[in-house]
């Protein structure tokens, strides 16, 4: 089943579900929810900016005002003689619209 975006984009749900890999919880994203109502998701390396906006709306039902989007670029980590290298994220920072507010448990207000 796709589902349609109001910009007019379809999208597999079964991609949807899976383009949000995890909330992203630390004193930053913390702090970026309380002033900017804004939410943080480490999401998969290819997903575009629209397909990350029709998942959090159809996971938690809520309305996205935008989204912006980084890389985090792996660290190099040794581990004892061998070097190995941590992977690559794709952050997500999702602003929500006046009003609305997101929590994990999947309830909207």
């Amino acid at each position: 089943m796709s589902r349609i975006n109001p910009v007019g984009l379809k999208f597999d749900e079964g991609r949807l579900s899976q383009v949000l890999v995890a909330p992203i919880i630390s004193e930053k994203a913390t702090r970026l929810g309380e002033k900017q109502n804004q939410v943080l998701f480490k999401v998969l390396r290819d997903a575009t900016k629209p397909e990350i906006k029709a998942a959090v709306e159809l996971m938690f039902k809520v309305e996205v005002a935008s989204v912006s989007t980084s890389i985090q670029k792996g660290k190099v980590k040794k581990f004892g003689r061998s070097i190995g290298r941590r992977d690559h994220v794709k952050k997500a920072f999702v602003a929500l619209k006046p009003g609305q507010e997101l929590n994990f448990s999947g309830e909207a207000t």
